[in-house]
């Protein structure tokens, strides 16, 4: 079963149409607080960042694992590889210094991560599905997902909603979230971090303060709690589940016209 792919939707305010992809980034930079430092990765993870940091975080850090720190990011780079992310930023460096980044602990820094798999604890899956000697599917793997997950203040995951990606197992460890509940990252030896949140094309869900499990935190407009269940392979307690506020007319005019004009990541 695949995950469910919406519609455009409606603002209420100003009728103005917009799609799940851009809900998602704006649903996402509104995690970002103003000074946070961000791990951002390619795809609705970039658009999340850069949105967050126009709109509402001036002083918001973004740099990408490929070295490239604090660039204003006047045009949008198709993925951390491209020379753009490094285009006048205060500094050009590369992945040692940039992960030194996401581990200093006068920082408050988030990752923006994405992954084939994930458990009602945030426990992330990006390496194979099957088994890992016979896998049906291969991914490329970790690449700094495992690291920006052990060491940054928190991590939010970008997944599309479907019961092969949220599962009850993983079919691999790649990236650990909360492990097994309650204080287990703690007792690994994990001294902060873990996931806050995962933002999806149905809702944003967080995790419970004490047992750090799933649960539906925001739907967006037209999504029941009942469809959120019914893409959602193990039971998610929906019953502190509102309506999340759709993105205004300023906040796409943004999204659309400054941070990626020509539709590099949000498509025609």
């Amino acid at each position: 079963m695949t995950g469910p792919t919406q519609d455009a939707k409606t603002v209420s305010a100003g009728a103005v149409a917009y799609s799940p992809r851009e809900m998602m980034a704006i649903a996402a930079g509104r995690f970002v607080k103003d000074g946070d430092v961000l791990f951002a990765g390619t795809g609705v993870a970039m658009l999340a960042a850069a949105v967050a940091k126009r709109i509402h975080a001036p002083h918001a850090h973004i740099f990408f694992e490929t070295g490239g720190i604090g660039p204003p990011l006047d045009e949008l780079p198709m993925a951390v590889a491209d020379p753009r992310v490094m285009a006048y930023g205060s500094l050009n460096a590369g992945l040692v210094e940039a992960f030194s980044y996401v581990a200093n602990r006068r920082l408050h820094t988030i990752a923006f991560l994405g992954a084939a798999q994930i458990d009602r604890y945030g426990n992330l899956n990006s390496t194979v599905i099957g088994d890992y000697l016979a896998p049906k599917v291969r991914f490329s793997g970790s690449g700094g997902a495992c690291d920006a997950g052990s060491l940054a203040s928190g991590y939010i995951v970008f997944m599309q909603h479907g019961v092969e990606k949220f599962v009850e197992k993983l079919d691999y460890l790649t990236t650990p979230g909360w492990l097994e509940g309650g204080d287990s990252r703690r007792r690994a030896g994990f001294r902060r971090g873990g996931p806050i949140a995962v933002v999806t094309d149905l809702c944003v869900l967080k995790f419970h303060e004490e047992t750090h499990e799933m649960y539906l935190a925001e739907r967006y407009e037209g999504v029941t709690p009942e469809q959120v269940q019914q893409h959602t392979g193990f039971p998610l307690d929906v019953s502190r589940s509102s309506v999340a506020a759709p993105p205004t007319g300023e906040e796409l005019r943004i999204l659309r016209d400054d941070v990626d004009p020509q539709r590099l990541i949000l498509g025609g």
